[in-house]
């Protein structure tokens, strides 16, 4: 019998579940601190809303914004410029915070809107910059010595399809940013100065995604997913922790052109970007905490500069526009 009528409860169970069905009702459409009997005991308040405060959302302290143009990933932006902007904020008593736009195209565009003070580019984006009312107030020596820097092409050393400029026709082809100047527009400069132009290769493709460009560009290639790939001077250091680079292989370089520059976003206050330029003119590789700051944003030394120093590569921009012209005839 038990086992018979095991499904089935008796008529006072099922009122007791009833029951607590609706108990359990009342508690979410009343809480269970009000359920019938106690709403009576529940003291009425009443709103006065004549009387109120005003809550103020505090806004950002002020800042002198500066960015890194993200040629590197944002970490490596972040550590390479950390010691640098504390140590200016600290000598000019500004406050100044690094940002860190995700694009070469979000860098311009952040200038262009007031939202980056102090630009830090390659002298390609520089030329953008300009062309927006930003002056160039400090350049930098690389870690070469030179206030300048070049384009370089680099292969698998086991890719003995590649071993010249010439061999790279028909190959496919890794770059860093339409507007990179030592990871691409360098780059293409040369080759079409060479006679080779952008249709004689298989494809031109840009590395993915925000940031670490670069070090996508040799990590690419050093994977065999392109056949070369063009990186700025210096770049291989910066990926040797990552991967033997002993693997790649400098398959030519171009010609230096100016390095990278420091400039002020239009009508940035001209106090400010003195201040900022005379820290930076007294920092001395010679001191040992100022060794430490330029070491590590792997600068050798900053130095004065002017817009008319960036003339070879207005220069370059006009000839990459003529040949460009001149391969679509």
């Amino acid at each position: 019998m038990t086992q018979k009528y095991s499904n089935f409860l008796p008529p006072f169970r099922c009122a007791l579940l009833l029951l607590a069905v609706l108990l359990l009702l009342a508690c979410g459409v009343y809480g269970c601190s009000d359920l019938p009997g106690e709403m009576d005991d529940t003291p009425v308040r009443k709103v006065d809303l004549d009387n109120r405060r005003e809550i103020l959302i505090p806004s950002p302290e002020e800042a002198v914004t500066y960015a890194y143009l993200p040629q590197y990933s944002h970490t490596t932006s972040y550590a390479r410029h950390r010691l640098l902007t504390e140590y200016l904020s600290r000598e000019t008593g500004l406050n100044i915070r690094q940002v860190f736009p995700d694009t070469f195209e979000e860098h311009v565009a952040m200038v262009a809107r007031g939202e980056i003070d102090i630009s830090y580019s390659n002298p390609m984006v520089y030329l953008r910059l300009a062309d927006m009312g930003a002056y160039a107030f400090a350049r930098v020596v690389e870690a070469s010595g030179k206030p300048s820097f070049r384009g370089q092409i680099i292969a698998r050393a086991d890719n003995e399809e590649i071993r010249t400029l010439r061999d790279c026709v028909g190959k496919r082809w890794i770059a860093v940013d339409p507007d990179s100047a030592g990871g691409f527009l360098f780059v293409l400069g040369h080759f079409m100065m060479n006679g080779i132009l952008p249709g004689d290769f298989k494809s031109i493709d840009f590395a993915p995604g925000p940031g670490g460009k670069q070090e996508k560009v040799a990590m690419s290639v050093y994977a065999g997913t392109y056949d070369f790939g063009s990186i700025r001077e210096g770049t291989l250091d910066v990926v040797a922790d990552k991967i033997d680079i002993s693997r790649l292989r400098i398959v030519d370089q171009t010609r230096s052109y100016p390095g990278w520059v420091y400039a002020a976003r239009k009508d940035l206050d001209p106090d400010v970007v003195d201040k900022i330029a005379n820290a930076m003119f007294s920092l001395d590789k010679s001191k040992a905490q100022d060794a430490l700051i330029l070491g590590a944003a792997d600068i050798e030394n900053i130095i004065p500069a002017q817009d008319e120093d960036y003339e070879p590569t207005r220069e370059l921009r006009i000839r990459l526009g003529q040949l460009a012209f001149d391969a679509t005839d």
